[in-house]
């Protein structure tokens, strides 16, 4: 439906989560099919599940299911779908996400992408490492993983998505 707005991605949130990831914004796939990291090629279902975040591999329709893990999902724009450069900068509302986390207080934020990461903290991707950020204590713990979309394969690694995964197997215990 070419001129239709997108599809709004739910948030999946509730208070204390063990884990929320967040991405920049629906992809257009996702968007089309309301259901987060849905195209083929992206491998968040293959990537949590090999990292030890899930006991399975899940499929994107499932994803509502993952609050039962005490994980949850949201993006940093709401209103936007596509590719990180096709989202309207006026989509992406920090201050929006801001409140959501003060409200839900998860105990480990995971940005999805670098750009994601970039959006939130204001500076760009480059000045951005992996893995998990320095800590401010009235913040969440914050990890920052590498884009699972097929169109971020050049630098694809499981390895910040394994340390996500001791990292919340170690906070929990």
């Amino acid at each position: 439906m070419p001129g239709s707005a997108p599809h709004r991605l739910p948030d999946q949130l509730r208070p204390n989560l063990r884990l929320v990831f967040v991405g920049t914004a629906a992809s257009t796939r996702s968007a089309a099919v309301g259901h987060y990291y849905a195209h083929p090629g992206n491998r968040f279902w293959r990537a949590i599940h090999e990292a030890g975040i899930t006991p399975r591999r899940y499929q994107p329709s499932e994803f509502a299911s993952l609050i039962e893990l005490g994980i949850g999902f949201t993006d940093l724009s709401k209103s936007g779908a596509g590719m990180d450069h096709q989202i309207a900068a006026e989509t992406i509302d920090v201050s929006g996400f801001r409140a959501k986390m003060d409200k839900y207080r998860p105990r480990t934020i995971a940005f999805t992408s670098k750009k994601a990461a970039s959006l939130f903290y204001g500076r760009p991707s480059s000045g951005i490492a992996l893995g998990r950020q320095l800590s401010d204590a009235s913040w969440p713990e914050i990890f920052v993983l590498p884009s699972p979309s097929g169109a971020a394969s050049g630098s694809w690694t499981l390895e910040p998505w394994r340390e996500l995964a001791a990292w919340i197997g170690r906070e929990v215990s």
